[in-house]
């Protein structure tokens, strides 16, 4: 489903981009800029005695501190008038002045940015693209200076499709301003054809890369090297947890990965196969600390006496909470089988997996007569206040 609506926005933004009015959305934002800054701000002549630190507290709301320090890189402005434009602009697409002031703290260069050579211009492409006012100023807000770049719309519109919704989008940017300024046809689209080499469709892409940004723009031997990587865990390109496995060691350096794996061998007494099992049945498992794994192992091996080889092919197991899922529900499937409620063949795993509410219905409700405490020990273990001593009667 998520990938028809790719295919949809793609065509709908294309379809925008192609059919934009004959009155130029560009020139009636310029206009709007124009009659705002007219109002807002009299025309100032250049001053050499302009004093920007100043001028950033006064007039930007900055603290004195900020100001400082963003002074240092706006000391070649000699006069008001180009940030008087820039800050009406800004007004203009509805930016409060705690927007403005923390804008221009994280980024203060926006003050020197061109309005009807670059910013006008790019609201109005992006207004044709669909985005409201709101989602534009958002936009700003985040990107800074990168909101300048000629690169802008292009790479907006093209991973807007690939995200799937603008904010998704917007979350991506936050954490990678440079998708917004990457070369579209020399990065961010290479980046994408390799993770479709190594089998992932549009909404594992779509996923890996909201998860994982920086993919878009990091070099593209080393998106393939991290796939090499995942199909030497034994991770097949292609399965469903390929994107899992590329989530899990994405920017994690071969030591480190290797490091990790020795630990899961020699933590669970795994064989080489039963960690590329492990890792495949729950890619996760890379990212759990070595504290929380022992721990895990103790219990699942030492105290429930499982088999190695058994954990490794349900290694989802691993996962779950060890004090709010693992232990008591270990503790009811044990209590139900001494008591004769439960076959004594059913597996754990199947009580592990399931929801709270299934769990329920399936282990405790149907016992209420024949255990009345069940539920409340339950409730108890959860909570870490009883451990194995479930009452009967």
């Amino acid at each position: 489903m998520l990938c028809l609506r790719l295919r949809l926005r793609c065509r709908a933004l294309s379809q925008l981009l192609s059919s934009s009015p004959s009155a130029s959305p560009i020139s009636h934002l310029l206009g709007y800029h124009s009659r705002l800054l007219s109002a807002a701000a009299p025309v100032v002549s250049p001053n050499p005695s302009f004093a920007v630190e100043e001028y950033l507290v006064s007039t930007c709301g900055l603290a004195r501190a900020q100001a400082f320090k963003a002074s240092v890189k706006l000391s070649h402005l000699k006069s008001p008038s180009n940030p008087d434009a820039v800050l009406a602009f800004l007004a203009g697409l509805g930016l409060s002045g705690a927007d403005v002031a923390a804008l221009v703290a994280r980024n203060p260069q926006v003050l020197c940015a061109g309005v009807e050579r670059t910013l006008a211009p790019n609201v109005a492409a992006l207004t044709g693209l669909g985005l409201s006012r709101s989602d534009i100023a958002r936009l700003v807000s985040v990107a800074g200076n990168h909101f300048c770049c000629r690169s802008i719309v292009a790479n907006i519109q093209y991973c807007l499709c690939l995200l799937g919704s603008y904010e998704n989008l917007l979350s991506a940017i936050k954490r990678n301003f440079y998708i917004l300024s990457s070369d579209l046809e020399r990065v961010i689209k290479p980046n994408v054809a390799v993770l479709r080499e190594f089998g992932l469709g549009p909404c594992d892409i779509a996923k890996l890369c909201a998860s994982q940004p920086w993919l878009l723009t990091c070099n593209v031997e080393r998106i393939r090297a991290m796939a090499v990587s995942v199909q030497g865990l034994g991770v097949p390109r292609g399965s469903g947890m390929f994107r899992h496995a590329l989530d899990a060691v994405a920017f994690v350096s071969k030591e480190k990965i290797a490091a990790k794996v020795e630990h899961l061998k020699k933590t669970f007494r795994w064989s080489d196969a039963e960690v590329g099992i492990a890792v495949c049945k729950a890619p996760q498992v890379l990212h759990r600390s070595k504290e929380s794994l022992q721990r895990r192992s103790e219990f699942l091996i030492s105290d429930l006496g499982l088999e190695p080889a058994y954990i490794a092919r349900r290694s989802v197991m691993l996962l779950y909470s060890l004090e709010g899922r693992l232990r008591p529900r270990s503790y009811v499937v044990k209590f139900l089988k001494a008591n004769g409620l439960l076959d004594p063949d059913r597996d754990l795993y199947t009580a592990v997996t399931l929801s709270e509410k299934v769990f329920m219905e399936k282990f405790i409700c149907p016992h209420k007569e024949a255990a009345p405490h069940l539920a409340e020990d339950y409730a108890a273990a959860c909570r870490g206040e009883l451990m194995a001593n479930f009452r009967f009667t």
